[in-house]
């Protein structure tokens, strides 16, 4: 296996991840909607994930929970990520809001604060920040 093949696939599960995360968020009130699948097939294709693997965690969103990191600037690199995903369109739309509020409540942010979080990204995000620079604006002072 070439170096190339683990980033590939590190990458891969890392975007399986958080697909599956967002497929349990989108769970957690009951079955998923229409609405919520076809936002989830977006996800899915942002993300690279196989039909297979949509079916296999759609079949039971619950059995990939939501492993928040203990530390702040891997809970900021997964919103970065997670924005980064939703951005590649260049546009969100009120139901991506409210699962990536959900989202950054389920990594353990207040809920004053996952909203606060998402009003600056959503202001500054323009899908193409690092890291650095994604935590250099959100952190800034107006």
């Amino acid at each position: 296996m070439s170096f190339t093949d683990l980033f590939e696939s590190g990458e891969h599960g890392r975007n399986l991840g958080h697909f599956a995360s967002i497929a349990n968020i989108a769970s957690i009130d009951g079955a998923i909607n229409p609405e919520e699948e076809k936002l989830l097939k977006r996800f899915a294709i942002k993300l690279n994930i196989e039909e297979s693997e949509y079916i296999e965690v759609l079949k039971n969103p619950s059995k990939y929970p939501i492993n928040p990191p203990n530390s702040a600037d891997r809970r900021l690199e997964r919103m970065h990520d997670l924005f980064e995903m939703i951005f590649a369109d260049h546009e969100i739309d009120d139901h991506e809001r409210f699962l990536i509020e959900r989202y950054a409540i389920g990594l353990g942010y207040s809920t004053e604060m996952a909203q606060k979080l998402i009003k600056r990204s959503i202001d500054i995000y323009d899908g193409g920040l690092s890291l650095e620079d994604y935590r250099f604006l959100l952190n800034r002072r107006d």
